[in-house]
């Protein structure tokens, strides 16, 4: 498995650029071009990355395709496609959103009718649009897991999976965004290895965030930082190393400076279930 996380630098070169996430303890990172960049230049990128055995597991397309707007979720679809060719382009693991929201307000945001039989269907024809148009042969299109949006469960992901029945869709793993209740808050190894044991073959890249359950009336959960909540680490990468090498734990919403504390939590919960990152 592969860990990635951020660098708020810019790199004169791809090289420095590959040399600096291996430094870093990184062997995965996220698309370091947009869907703008010439093909010499992507080259360049997957030439560097190849060089310093460094993978690109994803390419964010965050936008809302199912937006309530028309002309807002045509704008969003146009995204995605524009992203997942790119990924396409980069050779890499996957290209990943979140299916989408009817929220008018918030792209992400709850939404009475989110998990409607509706909104399946439309999440479902969204998402064959995209990948009926880019035809990827080399990458995968993903939704990430979230609170309040298909797929909130690994039941869900394995019903879009077979709703939307393409080879070319594939999974993104957050388990903290489907951790939604105090029953999962308590027993996140748990439901850490009934996500992987459902969806682990369409597994293509992970999230690494951790969550507190906060002592309010009323539930109130927060995610922070790995190592300063209650996520079972150890079962995530013990699961994680059962997959594909390649498969990356992405850090993420963490401020900067804080990235290689988590970086290093991560490597010595690792260390102490004799596992390593690539």
């Amino acid at each position: 498995m592969r860990l990635a996380g951020t660098i708020n630098e810019q790199f004169e070169t791809p090289q420095a650029w590959a040399t600096a996430h291996r430094q870093a303890g990184y062997g995965a990172v996220v698309a370091p071009v947009g869907p703008e960049a010439s093909d010499a230049t992507v080259a360049s990128y997957v030439e560097a990355a190849r060089s310093a055995d460094i993978v690109i597991a994803e390419v964010g397309a965050w936008s809302n395709p199912i937006d309530p707007d028309p002309a807002k979720a045509a704008k969003a679809m146009e995204n995605c496609r524009l992203h997942l060719d790119l990924a396409e382009r980069l050779g890499a693991r996957c290209c990943v959103n979140i299916a989408g929201s009817l929220n008018p307000e918030k792209w992400d945001g709850p939404h009475a009718e989110n998990f409607s039989k509706d909104t399946f269907d439309v999440i479902v024809q969204s998402v064959r649009e995209i990948v009926d148009a880019v035809k990827p042969r080399r990458t995968f299109y993903t939704l990430e897991t979230m609170p309040w949006i298909f797929p909130s469960s690994p039941d869900e992901y394995l019903a879009l999976l077979r709703a939307i029945d393409r080879p070319c869709f594939g999974v993104h793993l957050d388990p903290v965004n489907m951790i939604n209740s105090p029953a999962r808050a308590y027993r996140t190894g748990e439901f850490i290895r009934e996500c992987f044991a459902k969806l682990g073959p369409f597994i293509r890249s992970c999230h690494a965030k951790d969550i507190i359950l906060r002592n309010n009336l009323t539930v109130h959960l927060d995610e922070c930082r790995p190592g300063t909540g209650i996520l079972d680490f150890a079962t995530y990468l013990l699961e994680l190393d059962k997959l594909d090498p390649d498969t990356s734990l992405r850090l993420e919403h963490i401020p900067a400076a804080e990235y290689p504390v988590a970086a290093a939590h991560l490597h010595e919960v690792a260390r102490q279930n004799n596992l390593t990152f690539l």
